[in-house]
């Protein structure tokens, strides 16, 4: 990456859900620019610790965070880990979700109910309170990745991941307003359909390629696609004014 951003140097940026996707091109982006890196993940042990080799050997700095952003403890001793390690936190990008299964809105149960709110949901404040204490301390800010499904309210079992990004997009828009007295800046960023593991387990080839077809730009984005979105919000130079805001990156398929 030749992309120079002078004010995202040396600035500690915490981001969930960063072991694959969308998440690990924000790490290898924002660690590229001379940022350190807090890399949660949950699971996905194996490609995390990869990630954490890759960017490592390019010479930037990263920190591994095990956690279940569903669990509040999980979540402030990520930031705890984080704020000692890099002596402080200046950004949190809440970027961990999953649909966890195509499931009929009023067939689902209690406990897929509660699992898809929990994770795509919840965490989002919960992430966000702990951080917030380190985050007024220099006028740091909050990414949150909602979704194009939070706008058309998903299909084919979807839905209430749907709801539960539509749940991100309206609470970024809410924390905006009462975080930027403490000087955070709070905005989202909203992918489309982009070409991850989270459509490899979800989605067939075939309605992947139904979904293309809908797109104006003729192809299904990637996860480098939305990356631009991010560092433009996260920079103090170049969206200090941009507040509240979620940026649409979906190819044209979704024009609001």
């Amino acid at each position: 990456m030749n992309l120079v951003i002078p004010d995202l140097q040396g600035k500690s940026v915490l981001i969930t859900g960063a072991s694959t996707g969308i998440g690990a091109a924000l790490a290898r982006a924002f660690a590229a620019l001379g940022a350190r890196v807090g890399l949660n993940y949950h699971a996905s042990e194996r490609p995390a610790k990869a990630l954490v080799n890759e960017i490592e050997f390019n010479g930037g700095e990263v920190l591994p965070l095990k956690g279940d952003v569903t669990k509040p403890e999980d979540c402030a001793i990520m930031v705890a880990r984080m704020a000692e390690a890099f002596r402080g936190v200046d950004g949190l990008i809440n970027n961990a979700g999953l649909m966890l299964g195509r499931v009929d809105t009023l067939k689902a149960t209690d406990e897929h109910l509660s699992a898809v709110i929990d994770l795509n949901a919840r965490s989002v404040i919960t992430m966000t309170r702990a951080a917030r204490p380190w985050l007024a301390r220099n006028g740091g800010f909050v990414i949150n990745t909602t979704s194009i499904a939070a706008r058309n309210g998903g299909a084919n079992g979807a839905m209430i991941y749907a709801a539960a990004k539509g749940f991100v997009s309206t609470i970024t828009r809410g924390l905006a307003k009462e975080l930027i007295g403490d000087n955070i800046r709070v905005n989202g960023v909203s992918p489309g359909v982009i070409a991850t593991p989270f459509h490899d387990r979800y989605s067939t080839p075939e309605a992947l390629e139904a979904i293309r077809a809908t797109i104006p730009a003729g192809r299904l984005g990637t996860p480098e696609d939305c990356v631009g979105a991010y560092l433009f919000l996260a920079s103090q130079t170049l969206s200090s004014y941009v507040i509240g805001q979620i940026i649409e990156v979906n190819g044209g398929q979704l024009m609001p």
